[in-house]
């Protein structure tokens, strides 16, 4: 059952801070990534390009965390655990140049490899912890 995202964790998530995906490498160990973030109602949205390591992992191995630490108020966090639940190439550019709006301020992603095929992962948030002194 998919957990819900609070106001106050999904305001943190709509912001452009930087959250940290762990995935899980072959041998089963973690494999850390910092990267841009998205929300969907209470699905996180992530992206990134084909045959990079953090794509390769949730092909093979659904399960991911995903940890956000607002850098005004280190004391406010979002900790998700849960399972990639789509991943697709549609409208995988699109959203990388929403991003780069997001992060950037920018209206394409700048940053773009010649060849490169973005795919775009859904993330269903099965465990959500906040913490926050409020």
């Amino acid at each position: 059952m998919a957990d819900k995202l609070s106001g106050k964790a999904r305001a943190l998530l709509e912001r452009p801070v930087i959250a940290n995906l762990a995935t899980l490498l072959p041998d089963g160990s973690p494999q850390l990534t910092p990267l841009w973030i998205d929300v969907d109602g209470d699905d996180l949205l992530i992206n990134t390009a084909k045959g990079r390591a953090k794509a390769r992992n949730i092909e093979r191995d659904k399960r991911v965390a995903v940890s956000v630490v607002d850098p005004n108020d280190p004391y406010n966090t979002v900790v998700v655990r849960g399972s990639v639940v789509d991943i697709t190439t549609e409208g995988a550019d699109a959203h990388i140049d929403s991003l780069a709006k997001k992060y950037l301020g920018v209206d394409k992603y700048p940053m773009r490899q010649p060849g490169e095929v973005r795919i775009k992962a859904r993330i269903r948030t099965d465990k959500i912890t906040m913490q926050s002194q409020d």
